[in-house]
């Protein structure tokens, strides 16, 4: 049986002052279900500080079982997953409503802060900067459930900051969003970005947010087909993994159907 553990020694040791620091790695790592189902097969690969990865894949090919070993919601079959300490991983889920546990903005974001341990009016500053870095400090006293898609998706955001995460996972983050959801969720992605946070993006959706990335990683029937920057990607065949590719020209009416 694998094994998800954090260690500052291992991923950490061969490190000079002006290489880049390694904060996450996965080796070999690999997850069979109790059917028989084999979600991941032998994935590596590594992570630096500062990355914006987009893991690009399909329904099925994994993403979302890589993403519950990498946080360590699960355990793998075998492999392992190393978290350099302090970097542990905060995770924006595909369903936003579900993250979503206070009756406002600001009650959802104090629940994570005094979980921290921080006295009332320490709690209160950190939410109000939280709220302030994903622009919902306006709305901090409306009702959460009526925020839009792209809000709601940054409310979550503003949870992980809260807590200190500085290596952030989205796990499909344009389902069920309209148009202006998506440009306010890859609004909050750019800011991230600016504020030198490591972002992991799981997703097909991959027009959306490619150029915000410094590496693609493409899964399929849970083995990686590619790791590379992201303009060799879009070299790569990525149909073949079931991802269309998005430098597709739309110039006419009859273009427009997949």
């Amino acid at each position: 049986m694998g094994k998800t553990k954090k260690t500052a020694q291992s991923i950490n040791s061969s490190q000079t002052e002006k290489a880049p620091q390694k904060i996450l790695e996965v080796k070999n790592l690999s997850r069979v279900f109790a059917d028989g189902t084999k979600a991941l097969d032998g994935v590596s690969f590594c992570v630096n500080q500062n990355d914006f990865v987009v893991v690009a894949g399909s329904n099925g090919s994994g993403k979302s079982v890589l993403m519950s070993l990498i946080a360590g919601l699960d355990q793998p079959s075998s492999g392992t997953v190393d978290v350099l300490k302090g970097f542990e991983a905060g995770l924006s889920f595909q369903d936003a409503d579900a993250q979503i546990l206070g009756q406002t903005p600001w009650q959802d974001v104090m629940f994570g802060a005094k979980n921290l341990g921080l006295d009332k009016k320490a709690a209160a500053l950190l939410c109000q900067d939280a709220l302030k870095k994903v622009g919902l400090l306006d709305k901090k006293d409306f009702n959460a459930r009526t925020l839009s898609g792209g809000e709601k998706r940054r409310l979550c955001v503003a949870g992980i900051l809260a807590l200190g995460r500085q290596l952030i996972i989205f796990d499909e983050p344009f389902a069920n969003l309209d148009w202006p959801g998506v440009q306010q969720t890859t609004a909050i992605m750019r800011e991230l970005k600016a504020q030198k946070k490591t972002v992991i993006v799981l997703t097909h959706e991959i027009e959306k947010v490619l150029a915000l990335a410094n590496r693609l990683i493409v899964l399929d029937k849970g083995k990686i087909r590619f790791d590379g920057t992201p303009a060799a990607g879009l070299k790569f065949n990525l149909e073949e993994c079931g991802i269309k590719n998005p430098l597709v020209s739309y110039k006419k009416l009859e273009d427009l159907q997949w």
